[in-house]
C-alpha cells in the first residue's frame, strides 16, 4: 500500500487539473497562435505561470485503484502489476489469461 498522503495528493492534483483544463486550453491556445500579437502571448504566458503548479496534467501520476501503487501500473486496466495478475488468476479480467509456451 502506498502512503495515503501520496494518494491524497495526487487525486488533489487531478481535481486541479479538472478544474482549470478549460482556462489552461484557452492560454496555450493563445501563446501557440501565429496570428497573435507578441503582447497577447507574453500576457497568456504569465497568466499561464500564475496558474496553481498542481494543475497541470503532467504532474499527475498514474496510480493502481486499489493500492495506490505508483510504479508498475498499466494504464489501460488502472491497476499495478501485481493486482493486475491476481484479477488475470480470478478471470475478473475478460479476454486476458497467463501466458504460457
Amino acid at each position: 500500500m502506498a502512503k495515503t498522503s501520496m494518494v491524497n495528493r495526487d487525486i488533489k492534483r487531478k481535481k486541479l487539473v479538472k478544474k482549470h483544463a478549460t482556462k489552461r486550453n484557452e492560454l496555450k491556445t493563445i501563446v501557440s497562435s501565429p496570428t497573435a500579437s507578441f503582447e497577447e502571448k507574453m500576457v497568456a504566458a504569465t497568466k499561464l505561470q500564475k496558474l496553481p503548479r498542481d494543475s497541470s496534467p503532467s504532474r499527475v501520476r498514474n496510480r493502481c485503484e486499489l493500492t495506490g501503487r505508483s510504479r508498475g501500473v498499466y494504464a489501460k486496466f488502472g491497476l499495478g502489476r501485481n493486482k493486475l495478475r491476481e484479477a488475470t488468476m480470478r478471470g475478473d479480467v475478460p479476454g486476458l489469461r497467463k501466458a504460457s509456451w
